[in-house]
């Protein structure tokens, strides 16, 4: 939805229909504003719409309806067909086009006054009436598509909001001025395929609403007797979308798969719907960037897994630029996988992983090197004594250090805000009492953790609520709250943040695996009773099974129709007679027609298309480099990369003080510190290493045990998969009431190891001198 005059969007809709044509009449929230939508109906194949651009008071609109009406007496005259909230889109499978509308909605939240709703019910509507509609109207294969089309549950975790740029991160919005057509091409708006010919022919979004799919859940909680709004948003890419094996690892274009941005909005509750504060942290979770894939079987629940080549890591490099761009540097991963197994499966991809992310390093300037932290939490969590959650935390506690935080203050006036004033970036409206509001950052976020396990959903989301809980405990701070910027475990506040991420994890795990998050780390946690955890795991895991091996196919056929990427034709294949990927030979070139769409310039970014170019093909540079972006790529000093990149900005670096107050958090010892990480290094008994942008996490809660496969472990990260990439510092952590057998005195003895202070120092020498990190 684009702005109206005055700032007004339309949303409530009311369908009517003649023998020629369906009439849309749209309002806005205050009844001041009616708009007619014209859809013809003799048109048996092609899509003809017409605006009217009359702006009209309520009763010339119900005047104009019974001119309609009286005209078309002897067809039948005007019909009301339903009520409805907004266009989801226009499809077109072998027949005629059919319009999505949403006909329920249900308010999930607000955010700086700005409603967020969620779709009750929706309804497919077929255009051409009857005695024009063709034949393959009713065909086999079409009632098929159909099928596919209505299998997609519109009323499950879709989200979107009339006002606001819901698909889009606080900080985006504040920095970004771009609407309308340039918010339905990023990549987290699902229905960009669905409403892109209406887009086009309009030159607007006035009757579509732009839907993100993946999780959105507000709470009012309250801290020190002092209420405030927790809001948890993942965002999941459009890009490479599918389910657990059927999209893996990174593609050609740098897409990963489950690809979702996770943002959590806290601001004070206020007795108005606009607050004086608003603090935001953003987050990222995606499948391993390399070349794999996993073939389904209904024989084997764990299939083998299959890492291809990829020269040069092109599509890793062209990831992480695409990250890059989206957030700025740094970029630091969290790998959470396996490091040694039995028979090597996980342990493949990190070993590739590493040796990939080394050789995007070798070409980038030590400040915007990839910064990696590999821990092997399936470990941790099975030794004894460990306290993982409490491990994750402090990790997440030092690379909040480095990423910081959005953090605004709202200034409000009485004065209307104009529309078109071009102010949209840094002003915000409430819905339809134009009370203008101005957004002033005092903190901005730089960079972002990017964290994966195999699937990203189990081990991911434990570490990504650990992140969330050291941001929780930032953003009650810097909005005076609490007096310090940190939330124990044990706090009320931290089991009620958990059941917000575990209800996350357990949404995001049945769009991608097909069943619940394992949860056994947050029942541990919580003292749940251990038979009644291990067979809830258990169920989980044959129900993933299951839906992997016998559903995940069509469920994977329904998002390639519902996003576009296979657009059926009369004379080709269907799609279910296809393989997995044959979809993007055989449906995906020259299937749209020459009025929605001769060609749709390539672009893999997050907003760089404003409308499709109507150029001949021939006249077009596909894969010509934007030079006014180049001066942003990190790693064009390797190959000369002339690649699109995946997306836009979506937070930006900030280099310079917004404003007088605002302020950065400074780490000590970031200078002078490679003399002194080499002689610690010395003192654990390491060979001499040099610079790197490694550093093993497992390391530093196993140190000192004499375990023989943890030995062989160490051993293993220590003298790598990786020639030349040499080892970061490394620390213990000494959890109360562990006590492994084996542990020499140096590990007991050295209180410094066990010293979260010490550790972050020895971060922040990490982070001066880039390397890789490992616990």
């Amino acid at each position: 939805m684009e702005a109206m005059r005055g700032g007004k969007f339309l949303q409530k809709f009311r369908l009517y229909e003649t023998r020629s044509k369906f009439y849309l009449v749209g309002r806005d929230k205050s009844r001041t504003l009616w708009r007619v939508l014209k859809i013809d109906r003799l048109e048996s194949t092609d899509l003809g719409i017409q605006e009217d651009p009359t702006s009209y008071t309520e009763n010339e609109c119900q005047e104009l309806l019974w001119r309609i009406h009286e005209g078309n007496r002897l067809t039948g005259g005007l019909k009301f067909v339903t009520k409805c909230y907004g266009i989801i889109g226009f499809m077109k499978f072998l027949g005629p086009y059919y319009m999505v509308v949403i006909t329920r909605r249900r308010k999930v939240g607000t955010i700086c006054g700005h409603d967020i709703y969620s779709i009750g019910k929706s309804e497919m509507i077929a255009i051409p009436c009857p005695i024009v509609c063709p034949n393959v109207a009713n065909s086999r294969d079409e009632n098929r598509y159909k099928r596919l089309l209505c299998s997609v549950d519109l009323t499950k975790d879709f989200f979107f909001s009339y006002s606001y740029n819901i698909m889009r991160s606080l900080q985006k919005n504040i920095n970004d001025k771009n609407t309308g057509h340039v918010v339905y091409e990023t990549m987290f708006v699902w229905n960009e395929f669905l409403t892109r010919a209406m887009r086009n022919h309009l030159k607007n979004t006035d009757w579509t609403v732009a839907l993100v799919h993946g999780f959105f859940k507000q709470s009012k909680l309250a801290v020190s007797g002092k209420d405030f709004w927790l809001t948890l948003i993942a965002r999941r890419s459009r890009h490479f979308a599918g389910t657990r094996f059927m999209k893996r690892g990174v593609n050609e274009k740098g897409r990963v798969a489950n690809d979702v941005e996770t943002e959590q909005i806290v601001f004070e509750d206020t007795p108005d719907d606009i607050p004086s504060q608003i603090t935001s942290v953003v987050q990222h979770r995606g499948s391993i960037p390399l070349v794999w894939f996993q073939e389904t079987s209904r024989l084997n629940i764990r299939p083998e897994i299959t890492l291809k080549s990829d020269v040069d890591y092109k599509a890793t490099r062209l990831h992480f630029e695409n990250l890059v761009l989206r957030y700025g540097n740094p970029i630091v991963i969290l790998n959470l996988i396996k490091t040694r197994e039995k028979k090597p499966r996980e342990s493949l991809l990190r070993a590739e992983f590493a040796k990939a992310i080394h050789y995007i390093n070798k070409g980038l300037p030590n400040d915007e090197r990839l910064k990696f932290l590999h821990m092997d939490l399936s470990k941790l969590s099975r030794r004894k004594g460990t306290n993982v959650l409490g491990l994750l935390n402090k990790v997440a506690s030092d690379v909040l250090e480095l990423t910081d935080l959005l953090h605004c203050e709202i200034t409000t006036s009485s004065k209307p805000l104009d529309a078109s004033s071009g102010q949209g970036s840094s002003d915000i409206k409430r819905n339809d009492d134009f009370c203008a509001a101005t957004m002033v950052p005092l903190l901005l976020q730089k960079g972002v953790l990017r964290t994966n396990c195999i699937d990203c959903l189990d081990r991911t989301n434990v570490a990504q609520f650990a992140y969330g809980l050291a941001a929780l405990g930032r953003q009650l701070h810097v909005l005076k709250l609490t007096e310090e910027p940190k939330i124990d475990l044990h706090d009320p506040l931290a089991d009620d943040l958990m059941d917000f991420y575990e209800r996350m994890g357990d949404t995001l795990a049945i769009q991608y695996g097909g069943s619940a998050a394992h949860n056994k780390i947050f029942c541990e946690q919580r003292g749940q009773w251990k038979a009644a955890t291990q067979s809830q795991e258990f169920l989980r895991t044959l129900q993933r099974y299951y839906n992997n091996a016998y559903t995940d196919p069509e469920k994977q056929d329904a998002i390639n129709v519902f996003l576009g990427h296979f657009q059926p034709q009369q004379g080709k294949p269907p799609l279910w007679k296809l393989d997995s990927d044959q979809h993007y030979n055989i449906g995906r070139q020259g299937t749209l027609s020459e009025e929605t769409g001769r060609f749709i310039k390539r672009s893999l970014s997050d907003g760089n298309i404003l409308c499709e170019n109507s150029a001949p093909v021939s006249d077009r540079n596909v894969g010509e480099n934007n030079t006014a972006n180049s001066e942003l790529l990190p790693v064009q000093q390797l190959d000369d990369i002339r690649e699109p990149t995946d997306s836009a900005p979506e937070i930006y670096m900030c280099e310079t003080n917004p404003c007088p107050s605002t302020k950065y958090s400074t780490m000590p010892g970031r200078h002078s510190i490679s003399e002194e990480r080499q002689s610690y290094l010395k003192r654990l008994g390491y060979p001499e290493l040099h610079s790197s942008n490694f550093l093993d996490l497992d390391l530093l809660s196993s140190s000192g045990n004499s375990c023989d496969e943890e030995a062989f472990e160490r051993s293993s990260l220590i003298h790598s998969p990786l020639d030349g990439i040499s080892v970061g510092s490394t620390t213990t952590y000494s959890e109360p009431g562990h006590n492994d057998e084996g542990r020499d005195d140096l590990s007991r003895s050295s209180s410094q190891l066990s010293d979260s202070r010490d550790y972050s120092d020895r971060f922040a020498q990490w982070v001066a001198n880039g390397g890789m990190l490992c616990y």
